[in-house]
């Protein structure tokens, strides 16, 4: 893979609370699911529901991530 000059690779650092989509769920509106993931067909089981660790405003800031990236990404 080739990287382009102008980015520079960062590692996540932070923490993310996050729980499992759960089967035929309807999501609030305040949860965002980004157009590609959409587009693949989420929200969909194996997919994760996050939450600002740093913000509990009412509603929450929350937002979806596809299983795939999750997996990659994270880990307990």
């Amino acid at each position: 893979m080739t990287i382009p000059t102008d980015y520079v690779p960062y590692r996540r650092k932070g923490t993310v609370l996050a729980r499992p989509y759960v089967e035929n769920e309807v999501l609030p509106p305040h949860v965002s699911v980004s157009d590609t993931d959409r587009a693949a067909g989420s929200p969909k089981v194996g997919d994760m529901i996050a939450r600002n660790f740093n913000n509990h405003s009412d509603p929450p800031d929350e937002w979806l991530i596809a299983q795939a990236y999750f997996e990659m990404h994270y880990e307990l």
